[in-house]
C-alpha cells in the first residue's frame, strides 16, 4: 500500500469530510432557526442568511469539490475575473461620455406591434 493511501491517511480524511458534513448540518439548523427568528429591518435578515449560505457553499467548495488545495488556479482565475470585471466597468464609464448631454430616458406607455409599423406581420 502507498503512504498517500495508509490507513492513516484515509481515517484522517474521513474524519475531515464527518466534521465538514456536521458543520454544514448545523448551518441548514441554524438557516431554519434564522427562519423563526424576525429582525426589525428585512436587510438585517437578508445579510445573515447570505453569511451562513456564503459558509456552507465555501465549504461544500472547499472540501467536497477539493478546490481547497487548487490554491493556484482558483487564484488565477480570480485574477482574471477581476481584470474583465475591471475591464467591462472602465468600458461602461468610458461609453458614458459618448451619450449627449442633457438627455434623458423617457419610457413609452405603449409598444407598437410589428404590424403597427408596417411590418410583414
Amino acid at each position: 500500500m502507498s503512504e498517500a493511501h495508509s490507513h492513516e491517511e484515509i481515517k484522517k480524511h474521513v474524519r475531515t469530510y464527518v466534521v465538514i458534513f456536521v458543520a454544514l448540518l448545523v448551518g441548514t439548523f441554524v438557516t431554519v432557526w434564522l427562519r423563526s427568528i424576525h429582525f426589525s429591518n428585512f436587510a438585517v435578515t437578508v445579510a445573515i442568511a447570505l453569511c451562513v449560505a456564503t459558509i456552507k457553499a465555501a465549504l461544500v467548495a472547499g472540501f467536497f469539490m477539493h478546490l481547497i488545495s487548487e490554491r493556484k488556479a482558483i487564484y488565477a482565475t480570480l485574477a482574471t475575473t477581476v481584470f474583465f470585471f475591471a475591464a467591462m466597468m472602465y468600458l461602461t464609464v468610458w461609453a458614458r461620455v459618448q451619450v449627449p448631454r442633457g438627455s434623458e430616458y423617457l419610457p413609452r406607455k405603449e409598444v407598437p406591434y410589428p404590424a403597427e409599423r408596417g411590418g410583414a406581420f
